[in-house]
């Protein structure tokens, strides 16, 4: 679900500029509770809501990462208004590589990314840092989120499941990346970061790779973050095609999620056009265990409240 309009970042003349000063730093010299990376270009209308919702985190240590791609709205000004973000503008390869910059210099116990028009939920990670108390096993806690329109007003919540495997492989990523932290010694700390060569699925890769690593997922059923829907989500924005270049570009997108299921899923069918039809069965089959999964956990168990600010 990584959703930043960052697919055609131009390569600009690197800069840096910065603030510096990390809010929230532990006064005992420990390990930060939190990273968060976010990827930015030309989103300067959405990341002043973003970065205040990071700011208002109550209760834990954290810094914010920003690397821009060379942004060219007011972006950085915008930025500037926050003494607790480090902004780094410089060229990348996209979306991917971006995020991959932060989670190379990031100093939390847990990381995440923030998607530059998605929000923290207030209070959100004080209460991932509680939840992961004595889940020493644990290498990823994933949430849900509100949907939120272009304007930030709420349209549905998404609540989901403890991990299926198969259901993330065949059923499409039901994790949000915008509600998702990794533990920064077993996953980010040891090289593991995003596949630059995916463009839109570059989270449903992430976590069916760390899932064939053996690292083990834990849900948290609480609405950590909000993420917004407009007309620019990556995600979405190439689902009406108007034109060939269009479809071709929403080809590459459900091409990526084949792959993904080529390279974890069933193995022992691989030939055309037996594999469509065992893909399409799978499909079917996680598809609705997905669908009831979410009724179930959304109905019967109940939320855990957020810490209040």
């Amino acid at each position: 679900m990584s959703e930043n309009s960052h697919e055609k970042a131009p390569l600009r003349k690197q800069s840096e500029s910065m603030n510096h000063q990390i809010a929230n730093e532990p006064a005992d010299g420990h390990q930060l509770d939190f990273t968060i990376v976010t990827a930015s270009y030309n989103y300067g209308h959405f990341i002043r809501e973003c970065l205040e919702s990071v700011s208002c985190q109550k209760g834990v240590s954290f810094e914010h990462l920003i690397f821009d791609g060379g942004s060219t709205d007011q972006t950085a000004e915008v930025v500037a208004d926050f003494p607790h973000a480090k902004f780094v503008q410089e060229p990348d390869e996209g979306m991917s590589d971006a995020i991959n910059k932060g989670f190379a210099k990031a100093k939390g116990k847990w990381v995440m990314w923030l998607n530059t028009d998605d929000r923290l939920k207030p209070g959100a990670l004080k209460a991932v840092l509680d939840f992961a108390k004595g889940k020493d096993e644990t290498d990823v806690i994933y949430g849900g989120w509100d949907f939120i329109d272009k304007e930030g007003q709420y349209l549905r919540s998404m609540t989901i499941f403890p991990f299926q495997k198969s259901i993330l492989c065949y059923a499409g990523c039901y994790i949000g990346s915008t509600a998702a932290f990794y533990r920064n010694s077993t996953i980010i700390g040891e090289g593991i970061h995003l596949d630059k060569s995916f463009r839109y699925v570059m989270d449903g890769e992430y976590y069916n790779r760390l899932a064939s690593l053996g690292k083990r997922f834990t849900y948290m059923h609480a609405l950590l973050a909000d993420f917004r829907i407009h007309g620019m989500n990556l995600s979405f924005r190439h689902q009406q095609c108007s034109n060939v270049s269009e479809e071709l570009i929403l080809q590459k997108q459900y091409a990526e999620s084949i792959a993904i299921r080529r390279a974890y899923g069933w193995h022992q069918v691989v030939r055309p056009p037996w594999v469509l039809f065992v893909d399409g069965l799978l499909i079917s089959i996680y598809g609705l265990q997905k669908f009831l999964l979410k009724r179930i956990y959304r109905m019967i168990i109940p939320l855990i409240q957020l810490p209040k600010s």
